[in-house]
Formats: structure tokens, C-alpha cells, sequence
């Protein structure tokens, strides 16, 4: 059995205003840095093997931390980026609803085939997180592997492992520097944990809604 034990990186600066990163990145905040603190002291107790990490700098500011509180090696990898955003990226979602009314209404339509100019579309990212993760896990089999990537991505794991629809209104947890726990035997995926916030439980982290 090959496990999974995948993180949202910690709050950013754009995540405290409502600033859409997408590709675009922001530095974590002084929480931020305490959540993948308090993250990495948390895996240190679950004997991992490797740690990936999104390319995205948020990211990889939060995967180094946990790589140096651990001792874990270290791989960055393109395939768990953050859906890309696009015209939205850098804007808050009112001032993009100003300047973009007409793409506004499509992006929070619920359209998973709606690809926001220069960007991605959600089943876009959807394809591209599980093809990336279904590969880390065959090239790591019978390990357990620290995952370190965004909201959208974890999003799109939930869903491909619990048969949820993209269209499906989200009812379940993304919170920042969470940890979740899936595993994968024989080509079949299951949730072992989700949204497990209990090593933030003094500190708090933000939903990505």
C-alpha cells in the first residue's frame, strides 16, 4: 500500500486579502510559516519517505520547511500547481467582477469545461493533479510520500478518489497547511483522513473557497 499524505501550503500575504494567486505567487505570512512549522513537527511522528512539492513558491516555501524540521529529501514537480488563473490572478474576486462581469459570471458559474483567458479550466487541473499524483505513487510504491501543494489540487484529489462530479458544489474542507491522508493498493484510491487540523488547533488556517 502506498500512502498519501498530502498538505495545503501555508496561509500567504494574498490569502489573507482575497487575492487570487493561481500561477502567481505570494510569501507566506508569520502564521503561515507557524502552520508549516507546526505541519512539519506533524509528519516528523508519521514516517515519511520523500517529500514532493508544487513548483509554485508558496509551495516550496512551505515543502522546505517541512524538509528542514524532517530530513526529507525534497522534489519539486509542475504537475501540482495551482490551477492557472489567468486574467484573475492578482485580483480579489470583487475587482474582478468589476473588470471582467462577463467572465466573472462564467468563473463562478460552476462550468468545470470554463477555461478563464490565459489560463486553465477546472477539469483542466483536475487531469493534470491526478495524472501527476497517480504517477508519484506508482514510482513510489509501498512508500509513504508527503504531498505539499494548493487548495484547487486537493480539491481535485477528493473528488477523483470519491467519484464527486467537478460540478458538484464543494462541501468539504481545503484549509492551509491541513493534513490529509489517502492511500492507493492495487489501483484502488481511499480516504484514510481529511482536513485534520488538530496540530494548528491554537494557531487556526484559512478554507480556500
Amino acid at each position: 500500500m502506498t500512502t498519501i499524505l498530502a498538505i495545503r501550503h501555508g496561509e500567504t500575504e494574498w490569502n489573507r486579502i482575497g487575492k487570487q494567486q493561481g500561477h502567481l505567487n505570494s510569501d507566506l505570512t508569520p502564521l503561515g510559516i507557524e502552520q508549516a512549522r507546526r505541519a512539519a513537527a506533524r509528519l516528523s511522528r508519521e514516517s515519511c519517505d520523500i517529500i514532493y512539492s508544487s513548483a509554485l513558491g508558496r509551495a516550496v516555501q512551505t515543502a522546505e520547511i517541512i524538509a528542514r524540521q524532517t530530513g526529507l529529501a525534497m522534489k519539486s514537480d509542475s504537475g501540482l500547481n495551482e490551477r492557472n488563473l489567468g486574467i484573475l490572478q492578482g485580483h480579489t474576486l470583487k475587482k474582478f467582477a468589476a473588470s471582467y462581469p462577463a467572465e466573472h459570471a462564467r468563473f463562478i458559474s460552476g462550468d468545470p469545461d470554463y477555461i478563464i483567458p490565459g489560463g486553465e479550466s477546472v477539469r483542466q487541473r483536475y487531469d493534470r493533479t491526478i495524472r501527476t499524483i497517480t504517477a508519484i505513487a506508482g514510482a513510489n510504491d509501498g512508500k509513504r510520500i508527503a504531498l505539499v501543494t494548493h487548495g484547487g489540487n486537493l480539491d481535485s484529489l477528493f473528488r477523483h478518489v470519491l467519484e464527486i462530479p467537478l460540478a458538484r458544489p464543494r462541501n468539504f474542507s481545503l484549509m492551509n497547511a491541513s493534513l490529509n491522508v489517502l492511500s492507493v493498493e492495487g489501483g484502488a484510491w481511499k480516504v484514510e483522513s481529511w482536513g485534520d487540523v488538530s496540530h494548528l488547533a491554537d494557531i487556526g488556517a484559512l478554507d480556500d473557497f
